[in-house]
């Protein structure tokens, strides 16, 4: 796996990881021809980066544009 990653990497143990989770893991390792532990790795990458969007939005300026408008606009633009 090429990692976006420099510099220090910390090693990560796993417990009691229920069937199910490792069984998908390892498809999805297969159907990317790769390991399980990268899978978990890119998994826990994806998911972590989500922690600071509720910040992010709550940064975001607010336009007072009504969510009607935008629902007509995006429909509008669909046909």
């Amino acid at each position: 796996m090429q990692s976006g990653y420099s510099g220090r990497m910390r090693t990560l143990h796993l417990r009691n990881v229920p069937d199910d989770v490792m069984d998908r893991l390892e498809r999805m390792a297969r159907a990317a021809s790769t390991s399980v532990t990268a899978v978990a790795i890119r998994e826990l990458d994806a998911a972590t980066r989500r922690v600071d969007n509720a910040a992010l939005l709550a940064s975001l300026p607010d336009l007072n544009i009504p969510t009607e408008t935008i629902v007509e606009q995006v429909e509008s633009e669909r046909r």
